[in-house]
């Protein structure tokens, strides 16, 4: 049977990015789960109980090549190229001052992050959502009223903050490396557990959420996944 390649991606990443991807299969592998190919998760393989595993390192040219090959026989394993990636989406909207906002709404309506703040320009809402997408899976959880520091290994550009508003509830917010906030849960919980249920949705379902821009304002449920 002739080689069928069923997925390649090639691209730059950080140091802190492929740790993020490295991650995630190793969390997948403990759990005897499949394990994500793409970053969204819409390509997944769920390797034998044992395979065969070659590493290389190799030096071409002043260029080094550092592989990790997994191999099994197809009847042990399953291959999913269509994988239920997300169950939420991004509607991108116009709200009525015509500036571009995103929310992430779960398929039970509620909508569980928004940027909290209106783009003049379309472009810059997606550019909003994709910063979302890219950080939100890997970002380390920080508790404001704990003087946390994330750790300096791993996770992404951004982190999740946990904290107290000034009407004692608990709320959360992903903020860049840069110092802005890229989304936020948008509603106060009752719970710190709540809250970190709220993130955590965010954080699986925002990877492999499709795009979808709507004609105008249509507002849904503001309550958390």
């Amino acid at each position: 049977m002739p080689e069928e390649t069923i997925h390649e991606s090639k691209g730059s990443r950080s140091r802190q990015a492929l740790a993020t991807y490295f991650r995630r299969i190793a969390k997948a592998l403990g759990r005897g789960e499949p394990l994500p190919v793409d970053d969204a998760g819409t390509v997944t393989v769920d390797p034998a109980a044992e395979s065969e595993v070659e590493v290389e390192l190799e030096r071409e040219d002043g260029t080094v090549h550092f592989e990790v090959e997994v191999e099994f026989d197809e009847a042990e394993g399953a291959v999913d190229v269509d994988a239920a990636a997300s169950k939420a989406a991004f509607e991108l909207y116009a709200d009525s001052a015509d500036q571009w906002r995103w929310r992430l709404v779960h398929d039970n309506g509620n909508i569980i992050a928004d940027g909290g703040e209106g783009y003049a320009d379309k472009r810059d809402a997606r550019s909003g959502i994709e910063s979302v997408q890219r950080n939100a899976p890997g970002a380390h959880v920080i508790d404001e009223s704990r003087d946390e520091e994330p750790p300096e290994d791993g996770g992404s550009d951004a982190v999740f903050e946990l904290f107290r508003d000034k009407a004692d509830e608990y709320r959360w917010r992903l903020r860049h490396d840069n110092g802005n906030v890229i989304a936020d849960g948008g509603q106060g919980y009752a719970s710190k557990q709540k809250a970190k249920q709220g993130l955590n949705s965010v954080k699986s379902n925002a990877p492999g959420a499709l795009v979808e821009e709507l004609d105008g304002d249509e507002p849904a449920e503001d309550d958390e996944e």
